[in-house]
C-alpha cells in the first residue's frame, strides 16, 4: 500500500470513528423551565452536570396527594422539548403506570420519540398532567392512550392491561412505575390505612399487572420496575415506602430468573433523589423538600429526563443480555 492510500484509509477510519461516536451520544436533555443549560441545535456538546439544573433551597410548596408536576417550582424536566429519538423502539407497544409525571412521564415521552405506541395510567386527579403527555406522544405520530384509575384496585389493574392490549394491538413493554410515598417521623405515625395504601400501590399493583400481562407478552418483551436507593439505604421517615422498594428490587431479580427462559427480560431502575411530584405531596419532610438533593455529589436533585435513556435502554432489543439488573442513577450518593 502506497503512502497516499495509507493516508486516505486513515481519513476514512477517522471519519467512521467520529460518526460512531456521535451516534453513541445520549439524546439531549429537555429545556424546560428549570433547565439551566442550552440545548444545542447541532451535535450534543459536553455539559457540566453540576450547573444544568436548579439547586436547593426550593420554596416550600405542599400539594395534596398525588400532586401535579405542572404546579411545581421548578417544574420537573421530563424531556418534553428536546429528547431526540433514533428509532430504537419502533413498532413496540408499551404500558406505563404513573405516566403523567416524573420518571413515568419521561419514559413515555422518550418511548414515543423512539417509535413506540404508549398507554399511560395515572390517578384521576392527575388528568391535567396526563393530557400533556398524550399530546406529546401524538405529536410524534404515535398512539397515545390515557387510562386513569386507582391501581390499588385489582379489578382495575386487570382491566387496565386488557384495555392497553386492545388499544395497542398487543403489548411488549410493561413499566410498573407508579408509586406512593408518604413520609412519617415514626412508625407510630403510620396509620394502617396509609400503610395498606402504600403496599397496594407499590407491591400489589405490579403483581396484578404483570400477572395479567404475562400470557400476552411475546419473547423479546421487557418488564421494568421502578425501585429506589431506598431499597438499599432507607431513610427513617420512609419506613413503609422503603420496604416496598426493597420488594420491587427483589421481584425484579426473582422474575428475571423465572422469565428468562421464556425470552422475557425483567430489570429495574433505582433513582436517588429525583425532583418529582412525590416530594411536594407528602413524600418527604418539609425541611428535606426545601433542601432536596443538595446532599448529592452534584449538589442538586436529579430530573426525570436524566433517567429517560435508562428506561429506553432496558426496553430496547440491543440490551438483550440485560436481565435481573438494577440500574442506579443517584448523583453519586446511592446504590447500586
Amino acid at each position: 500500500m502506497n503512502e497516499e492510500n495509507k493516508i486516505s484509509r486513515r481519513k476514512v477510519i477517522a471519519g467512521l470513528g467520529a460518526t460512531i461516536a456521535a451516534a453513541a451520544v445520549s439524546p439531549a436533555l429537555a429545556a424546560t423551565k428549570g433547565f439551566k443549560g442550552k440545548v444545542p441545535d447541532g451535535p450534543v456538546k459536553i455539559m457540566d452536570p453540576t450547573t444544568m439544573y436548579p439547586k436547593p433551597p426550593f420554596k416550600f410548596q405542599p400539594q395534596p396527594w398525588p400532586g401535579l408536576q405542572s404546579k411545581m417550582d421548578p417544574i420537573p424536566d421530563c424531556g418534553e422539548t428536546s429528547y431526540k429519538g433514533s428509532g430504537r423502539l419502533t413498532g413496540r407497544k408499551a404500558l406505563i403506570t404513573g405516566g403523567d409525571s416524573g420518571m413515568g412521564r419521561a419514559a413515555a415521552i422518550a418511548y414515543a420519540r423512539e417509535g413506540a405506541d404508549v398507554v399511560i395510567n395515572y390517578y384521576p386527579t392527575e388528568e391535567q398532567d396526563a393530557q400533556e403527555v398524550i399530546a406529546l406522544i401524538k405529536k410524534e405520530g404515535r398512539k397515545g392512550i390515557a387510562i386513569p384509575g386507582d391501581l390499588r384496585d385489582e379489578a382495575f389493574c386487570v382491566s387496565l392491561v386488557q384495555k392497553a392490549i386492545d388499544a395497542l394491538g398487543g403489548l411488549d413493554i410493561v413499566v410498573s412505575n407508579a408509586g406512593r410515598q408518604q413520609a412519617a417521623a415514626s412508625i407510630l405515625d403510620v396509620s394502617t390505612e396509609e400503610f395498606d395504601s402504600i403496599m397496594k400501590t407499590n407491591i400489589y399493583a405490579p403483581f396484578y399487572i404483570i400477572k395479567t400481562a404475562l400470557p400476552h407478552l411475546p419473547p423479546g418483551s421487557a418488564i421494568i420496575g421502578t425501585t429506589s436507593e431506598q431499597a438499599y439505604n432507607p431513610d427513617p421517615w420512609l419506613y413503609a415506602y422503603g420496604q416496598t422498594k426493597a420488594a420491587t428490587m427483589n421481584y425484579v431479580k426473582s422474575l428475571a430468573k423465572q422469565l428468562g427462559p421464556k425470552g422475557i427480560r425483567v430489570n429495574g431502575v433505582a433513582p436517588g433523589p429525583v425532583w418529582t411530584a412525590l416530594q411536594v405531596s407528602g413524600g418527604t419532610t418539609a425541611d428535606k423538600q426545601q433542601t432536596f438533593g443538595g446532599w448529592t455529589m452534584l449538589g442538586r436533585p436529579g430530573m426525570p429526563a436524566e433517567l429517560a435513556s435508562i428506561y429506553v435502554q432496558l426496553a430496547a432489543a440491543d440490551a438483550s443480555f440485560a436481565t435481573g439488573q438494577i440500574y442506579g442513577s443517584s448523583g453519586g450518593v446511592g446504590q447500586p
